[in-house]
């Protein structure tokens, strides 16, 4: 408003027009929808009273409240700012007591405080969700009510945590536990650190140091990283020593437990980490904890033992280095090439050629081994479009591209780089229908210009593995030679064999009816292209946000709305042909 000299509703349009975003008036429904969020939040709020009550002032709560302060080392205050409760031994206590202040259980459904069971032929049963657990408040960064997180009291009972379900205010792959109490210090000390568990997040903040979050207990996702690099350029990960050690593997975006409603070994991924690292412009290092101890065991023995962890956290090439390396005779060539062989690909994948060479030299010092040997060994860097490629502006209305190749982008667009590992499974279904029915390609060509899209292509697919695999099965509908998965088959690099089975293994048993596959796949690739594209656009206006804070960057915001705007049309065609395919009876 001060810029422009303009009012606040001139000011609005302006803005709305660079992001892209189309003003309207809200609808009745929208409003309806507010003041059910509003509902919910009012209702969690209660909620958080009635479990901290039973906490503090029962005698049930008594043990849980001695346990915290005792075992945890939580203080009275931490725990009542934190909003710690009890959910009592109780198949229905919470319901008999919402019902009572006036709350119906369809609400208390809504907000995932009730769960229902029933047997054939029975009526449903409604009961607490939560009972005789440790009730963590979950809020979003503005310190709204979303959810709780909840853990055992009895070592006996499963699951160790409990999530609140997905509701109209909670989604955990949004969600950072604590950021809205971390906010602050993570924009003073310009660093984020990311833990695993709620009470290490407690104890940590307890401890004095603030900047700490944790995610719902989920891999970490897109929208997580980009919240969290709104308020930090520089992200920590301090895992358990078997999350990011001996059990490292180099697949998947999992660097916290796959959810907390199930055990499941942690993992770590370097190079989902690696390519969020260069779309980010992050700085994201990685630390290790002692053995056998959580990070709240190391702030209560000692908070400068937290503090050293932190600095010595390393890039995710280092760490991955040094943990592989770590206790293994590297005396020996095939280590030393097993050793490499995993390496070398991260070392590929970083954007820099600087860090690049850094990170060769170092290993090749690590290994005992030559550079050369090194530069030899490793893949050669594509010259065309990979795992990070660009989606800009993702799938045009109408635009058109060539078979089996990626779409570019037209010069002078922004870069938008989406990873795929959300989607990961509806890529493997997607190739395995492939692989078995190459011919399938062509149809959905057809029907993909019809609803005015672009053709398949390999950028349909966010991994150059995915894409190699894709291309191999275009290729095959061009040979006469062999059969068209033989022809994939034989050709394959050794490292995309295993790949390849796992594809496969997902379509053993394809419907016989051959436009029920279609079908399918139309619905998966659709749903995929939706995904990215969804993706594409939150991560262009998260550009369009950092750009709006850098002074001459008038050109780049109107190109980031440019963008925006052609991306939301598309996703309009997108949305009209997944209607169509959803929509149709006996599908």
């Amino acid at each position: 408003m001060k810029k422009e000299n303009c009012d606040f509703p001139e000011a609005l349009k302006i803005l709305a027009e660079r992001a892209g975003i189309q003003l309207k008036p809200i609808t009745p429904q929208e409003q309806a929808a507010q003041e059910e969020y509003d509902h919910l939040r009012a209702l969690l709020e209660d909620a958080v009273t009635f479990y901290r009550h039973h906490l503090l002032n029962t005698p049930a709560g008594k043990p849980i409240l001695d346990y915290l302060q005792t075992k945890r080392h939580l203080s009275l205050e931490t725990i009542e700012a934190f909003g710690l409760g009890y959910a009592p031994h109780s198949w229905d206590a919470g319901l008999k007591h919402f019902k009572s202040k006036g709350y119906i259980e369809k609400d208390l459904l809504e907000a995932g405080l009730l769960s229902e069971h029933s047997e054939e032929g029975e009526q449903k049963r409604l009961y607490d969700r939560f009972r005789h657990r440790i009730m963590i408040p979950i809020r979003d960064e503005r310190g709204r009510m979303a959810g709780f997180g909840a853990r055992i009291v009895n070592p006996e009972d499963q699951p160790k945590f409990l999530n609140s379900p997905q509701t109209p205010v909670f989604d955990k792959g949004r969600l950072f536990y604590g950021l809205d109490r971390a906010r602050k210090a993570i924009r003073a000390s310009e660093q984020a650190v990311i833990v695993e568990g709620y009470l290490d997040v407690i104890a940590l903040h307890q401890g004095g140091f603030a900047n700490v979050v944790s995610p719902m207990g989920t891999a970490l996702t897109e929208h997580q990283l980009y919240l969290i690099k709104r308020f930090a350029k520089s992200i920590v990960l301090a895992l358990d020593p078997d999350a990011a050690g001996d059990k490292a593997t180099l697949r998947g975006l999992q660097i916290a437990r796959q959810t907390l409603d199930r055990q499941a070994e942690p993992a770590f991924d370097a190079r989902g980490l690696l390519s969020f690292e260069a779309r980010l412009q992050a700085d994201i290092r990685v630390t290790t904890l002692p053995a056998g101890l959580d990070p709240d065991e190391v702030v209560n023995r000692d908070p400068a033992e937290w503090q050293r962890i932190l600095e010595n956290a390393k890039p995710i090439v280092i760490h991955v280095m040094e943990t592989l390396a770590a206790g293994r005779n590297l005396d020996d060539p095939k280590l030393k090439n097993e050793v490499a062989a995993q390496v070398l690909p991260l070392i590929e994948d970083v954007p820099s050629p600087i860090e690049r060479d850094t990170y060769r030299q170092r290993l090749a010092r690590l290994l005992k081994v030559d550079e050369r040997a090194l530069l030899i060994s490793a893949r050669p860097r594509s010259t065309g479009r990979s795992k990070r490629e660009d989606l800009h502006p993702a799938r045009a209305e109408g635009a058109k591209s060539e078979p089996g190749a990626g779409m570019p982008a037209p010069a002078g667009a922004p870069a938008v780089i989406v990873p795929g590992s959300a989607a990961a499974p509806l890529e493997m279904h997607c190739l395995g229908v492939l692989l078995r029915r190459p011919d399938l390609i062509y149809r959905a060509d057809r029907v993909m210009q019809e609803e005015k899209l672009s053709r398949l292509g390999a950028d349909d697919f966010s991994h150059a593995d995915q894409q190699a695999v894709f291309q191999l099965v275009y290729a095959s509908l061009n040979q006469t030679d062999a059969e068209p998965l033989d022809y994939v088959l034989n050709r394959l690099p050794a490292d995309l064999v295993e790949f390849a089975d796992q594809i496969l293994a997902r379509t053993q048993r394809l419907d016989p009816n051959e436009e029920r596959v279609l079908e399918d796949l139309l619905r998966a690739l659709l749903d995929l292209r939706r995904r990215n594209l969804r993706q594409s656009i939150d991560y262009l206006r998260y550009l369009m946000e950092e750009s709006q804070q850098q002074e001459n960057a008038r050109a780049a915001i109107h190109e980031y709305g440019q963008a925006i705007r052609q991306n939301l049309k598309t996703l309009e065609t997108l949305d009209r042909a997944i209607g169509r395919y959803t929509n149709r009876s006996g599908i």
